[in-house]
């Protein structure tokens, strides 16, 4: 199957302007904890304008048209951005192989045997050619599905899925994607009677997939490799892309669940003191007192259907 997006210099931005219209772009930039869009966090675009700068919002228009190749992986941007990103927000990225020998660990847990998915081979995987068993294992595969996974700082999002390998920019099937989301898919996919139920579950499996990242630039792409997923497991197995009501469920979904943060404070990227979890955890708490302090960030519980403050789920 080809990549319905493609991987490396080319823009991921295009693609989804290309491929849904711009209600879906829009949501995909869109913060559930401020109303807003998700900001750039750091001044390292500044050279293009004012309005690059880290406390600035992110919108089409600087990221389209003229400016289409401002968003681009790792990968693509040069040695020296990559070394300064790495000293300033200890920005690194792991490689597919070690991917898939963490996930696999903690599916190894979940089953209580090894080798579920994939088994390693040196620096590489073999996925498992016959349909994913639930004998023996603690749930089934409905309850495999909604098993919340969290990604922390979860840059372009390689443990969620393994659309391409971060360190050389390589796309990989999707037969042979092994993050998490990818994992739930398969499961989906193997078990699902008819394509009603395989998209009900599929979207499950989105609700049940959660990251969280600082930089912008890299939270907007960690959420275009979540749509895209989806998207191409959906064209792998039925043939078809989503529909534009498809696609915008899926991505009002991805930016409640893959939402930036910074993980020291539990809050929005902000200079702002922080205020108390508590009150900040409301959302009818006055305007002037959000002024005055940085902002808890918000996540989704879909089955209990209720937001929360992500920090307050660590107490």
């Amino acid at each position: 199957m080809e990549q319905i997006m493609p991987i490396g210099n080319i823009g991921f931005v295009e693609s989804i302007e290309m491929m849904y219209p711009t209600s879906v772009l829009k949501t995909l930039l869109f913060d559930r904890t401020t109303g807003k869009n998700i900001i750039w966090a750091d001044d390292e675009y500044e050279a293009i304008g004012e309005q690059y700068l880290g406390h600035n919002e992110i919108t089409i228009p600087k990221i389209s048209g003229t400016n289409s190749g401002v968003i681009k992986p790792r990968i693509a941007k040069a040695l020296e951005k990559q070394s300064q990103r790495t000293k300033t927000h200890a920005e690194v990225f792991t490689p597919a192989w070690l991917v898939n020998q963490m996930n696999g660990y903690m599916d190894d847990d979940w089953f209580g045997r090894e080798g579920v998915f994939s088994t390693c081979e040196d620096r590489s995987w073999q996925v498992t050619a016959d349909s994913i068993s639930f004998d023996g294992a603690p749930g089934t595969w409905k309850d495999f599905i909604d098993q919340r996974r969290l990604e922390i700082t979860c840059g372009e999002a390689p443990f969620i899925t393994t659309r391409y390998d971060m360190l050389t920019g390589d796309a990989i099937d999707v037969k042979d994607r092994i993050g998490f989301l990818d994992r739930k898919l398969r499961v989906v996919t193997e078990n699902a009677t008819d394509y009603d139920e395989w998209l009900k579950w599929a979207y499950r499996a989105l609700e049940a997939t959660y990251g969280y990242e600082y930089q912008g630039d890299n939270l907007l792409i960690a959420r275009i490799n979540v749509l895209q997923a989806f998207a191409e497991a959906m064209q792998h197995e039925w043939d078809k892309l989503p529909s534009e009501k498809e696609a915008l469920r899926a991505a009002k979904i991805i930016s409640w669940n893959i939402w930036q943060m910074d993980g020291l404070k539990g809050t929005v990227p902000s200079d702002k003191p922080v205020g108390d979890a508590q009150q900040m955890s409301m959302f009818d708490f006055l305007e002037e007192e959000k002024d005055k302090q940085a902002q808890f960030c918000m996540i989704y519980d879909w089955r209990a259907k209720k937001s929360q403050a992500y920090v307050s789920m660590k107490h």
